[in-house]
């Protein structure tokens, strides 16, 4: 899930950015240091914005940097159980598929793509279903479900895993053969004819 948190820190600015506007000097201090990299608790910190309440600044004794007291707000992803999410197959293995998750891949288990029995076509490459005859290949775009995440202290160390098999996920073609096969099964309405009203005694 995507969302905007506010940090407040202190920055350090080292000598060489005193001849720069003190404002640009934070605000790519805190893109270097915060930009790209994971935080357990907020998740992947994707970008920095907003830069405020710039302090006057102090120095350390033995510092020759400035230290400056900042607030500032940051676009963040962080992955939750349940999410589903629309993303791009990057990779196909014999036991899964990567799909891309904007700044992460998730693995979806060779037995959470689907119901059907798989077989993998490596010439394709590509998995095939046995009985549905369902394809999915590098490069296709599939709705999935967050199932588990293990986030660890950096983003190729963590890990996602997806499911695709719950009705509603996978390609989109494979819902709109759902639908159509559904449709089919329908039996038709009868109507039902109105009973006339019983006459009363007398009348």
């Amino acid at each position: 899930m995507y969302r905007v948190a506010t940090i407040n820190d202190v920055v350090r600015v080292p000598p060489k950015y005193f001849a720069s506007e003190l404002s640009n000097a934070v605000v790519q201090l805190l893109r270097d240091k915060y930009e790209r990299n994971l935080d357990r608790d907020l998740g992947i910190i994707l970008s920095v914005f907003n830069v405020r309440d710039i302090s006057d600044g102090s120095v350390i004794h033995g510092d020759g940097a400035s230290f400056h007291k900042v607030t500032f707000d940051c676009l963040v992803y962080y992955p939750e159980v349940n999410e589903v999410l629309d993303g791009e197959v990057t990779e196909l293995v014999e036991f899964g598929l990567f799909v891309r998750m904007g700044p992460l891949e998730g693995l979806v288990h060779l037995s959470q793509i689907t119901n059907d029995f798989l077989s993998y076509d490596k010439k394709v490459p590509a998995f095939i279903g046995k009985e549905s005859k369902k394809t999915v290949k590098k490069g296709d775009f599939v709705r999935a479900k967050i199932s588990t995440v293990s986030l660890k202290n950096s983003i190729p160390e963590t890990k996602i895993g997806l499911t695709m098999r719950p009705e509603g996920l996978g390609k989109p073609e494979w819902m709109t053969e759902t639908h159509k096969k559904e449709e089919v099964k329908k039996p038709e309405k009868k109507e039902k004819k109105e009973k006339e009203p019983r006459q009363k005694r007398g009348e």
